[in-house]
């Protein structure tokens, strides 16, 4: 664009000034209103936007666990590694006895041991091998590396996932029930802790009947209900 410096004009005070100096603001105004549009019409990346396999996949579904505050990646669970730009790349991968899982082009990864954030991490810096940008997100399906153990005078002794929280009576539910004959006041917890076997007892009719109920406590991975 160019401007006639030598035509003049007024301002609002009636000074006279040039009228290049019009001509380069007006100038100014057109120059930027392209930049403007283009910082309006920036994309974002939202759930619209996102390739529509890729936020099928991570879609919460009715079966998804509810993932424990601190929880860390184990043996038998089930995860879904989305990559949004490379369908091709995202797989459901159910965590092997050696704590790996297998993966298209990064083969195998060592997750067990790692909390999602960490694998995330870790899958990120594998993928610059063989992409830039690689955008992933881990979605964790199914946890069956937490499981609690009852064993003795229940119908269905054997190991049950602590998909949620679990109470030592909501474990003997989940088990059935007791036995006719089961001594419910002599019930144990076995709980390794810092290395050492602990013992906790637990009185099924105390607690029944609403008595000591500190009795009823939170199961950790690993414990064991003995119902003698």
């Amino acid at each position: 664009m160019t401007a006639n410096c030598r035509s003049k004009s007024t301002d609002n005070t009636g000074a006279w000034v040039p009228g290049c100096l019009s001509a380069w603001v007006l100038g100014c105004m057109v120059l930027a209103t392209p930049a403007l549009d283009a910082q309006a019409q920036k994309p974002t990346l939202t759930a619209q936007s996102m390739p529509a396999a890729a936020a099928a996949a991570v879609a919460p579904r009715p079966t998804d666990p509810v993932v424990p505050a601190g929880y860390v990646i184990g043996t038998d669970d089930v995860l879904s590694i989305v990559y949004w730009k490379d369908k091709d790349m995202s797989a459901d991968a159910k965590v092997r006895p050696d704590g790996r899982i297998a993966l298209p082009l990064i083969n195998e990864v060592q997750a067990a041991g790692l909390t999602p954030e960490q694998l995330h991490r870790k899958l990120t810096e594998e993928s610059k091998k063989y992409m830039e940008d690689a955008n992933i997100t881990v979605v964790v399906r199914e946890i069956n590396s937490r499981k609690a153990f009852i064993t003795g005078e229940v119908n269905k002794p054997g190991p049950y996932p602590l998909t949620s929280p679990t109470t030592v009576m909501q474990l003997i539910s989940m088990a059935g029930g007791l036995r006719e004959y089961a001594d419910s006041k002599k019930i144990m917890i076995m709980r390794s802790e810092n290395g050492r076997q602990i013992s906790l007892p637990f009185n099924y009719k105390d607690v029944a009947a609403g008595k000591k109920l500190q009795q009823n406590i939170e199961l950790k991975p690993g414990d064991t209900v003995v119902v003698p």
